[in-house]
């Protein structure tokens, strides 16, 4: 089964507070990083932070996930010596623009571990269908920020200028079954935004998106999670799906307008969202 992530929290690696205070909101991943979130002249403390903090703390059902440093970095191989002492339950690789980019910390992984690549420049959306085909892949996680400062353009709340990448990502996801997880939203006092982009993920195609604080997580979380009145609607029209299909029926009527297949799917999707199979 495929494990849920609605919501990841970005947190920095060397802060235990608040790797500590992000457990009590239960995100269903918690992501300590050791990238963009840590100073370059904290990164060796980020690393044992994080290592005492997966082997000392109770994370719950809380997803364990270190973000590690980009290849270009001189920070990449003592981040893999972390994940491999620390052993957490997945991986980030920031910045991945070809699939020897996701290769090349797998195989110094003597252990399975899923792998989630940030797709946050112009070259990985260009090369993101030979990302995804790498098997280590669990999910593509969209970086709207670094991607549009990688363009050179200008980042706006309408998110018309990354409409293009930011539909990719899904869409590619799809085809090789992987997760999508969308891109974070920065102002964290915004709820309302914050509700508008998830759902506006969530009609993309995305099963997740990254947060920046823990207030972010219950509507994150709630965006996701269909309503009881959205579940019960689901299994009444499968319910009569599959007694049409008895009949020899296929396409009828259903509150009064017609269904197909594609409305079918898109039941059973919402059902699957609410871990009901």
């Amino acid at each position: 089964m495929t494990r849920p992530r609605r919501s990841l929290l970005f947190l920095p690696g060397d802060d235990r507070r608040k790797i500590e205070k992000a457990i009590i909101t239960t995100p269903d991943s918690i992501i300590m990083d050791l990238e963009d979130g840590v100073a370059v002249n904290k990164k060796a403390e980020a690393r044992e932070v994080v290592l005492r903090a997966i082997s000392e703390l109770n994370f719950g059902k809380s997803e364990r996930i270190i973000r590690i440093n980009a290849l270009d970095t001189d920070f990449v191989n003592d981040d893999i010596q972390t994940v491999l002492r620390a052993k957490p339950d997945s991986i980030i690789i920031p910045k991945v623009e070809a699939p020897n980019h996701v290769t090349y910390v797998v195989d110094r992984i003597p252990f399975a571990i899923p792998v989630i690549a940030m797709i946050e420049t112009a070259k990985a959306v260009m090369n993101i269908k030979e990302i995804a085909t790498v098997p280590s892949l669990a999910a593509l996680c969209f970086g709207a920020e670094d991607y549009i400062a990688r363009v050179g353009g200008v980042r706006t709340k309408s998110n018309h200028e990354v409409a293009y990448a930011r539909s990719v990502v899904p869409m590619c996801a799809s085809v090789f079954n992987l997760q999508a997880l969308d891109m974070v939203y920065v102002d964290f006092k915004d709820e309302a935004g914050l509700r508008a982009e998830t759902r506006a993920a969530l009609e993309l195609g995305y099963s997740g998106k990254t947060a920046i604080h823990p207030n972010q997580i219950a509507p994150i979380n709630e965006t996701f999670t269909p309503s009881q009145e959205e579940i019960d609607r689901a299994q009444k029209l499968l319910n009569a799906f599959n007694e049409n299909q008895a009949k020899g029926a296929g396409a009828f009527a259903f509150e009064g307008k017609m269904v197909d297949m594609p409305v079918i799917r898109a039941a059973q999707n919402m059902l699957a969202r609410a871990g009901i199979s």
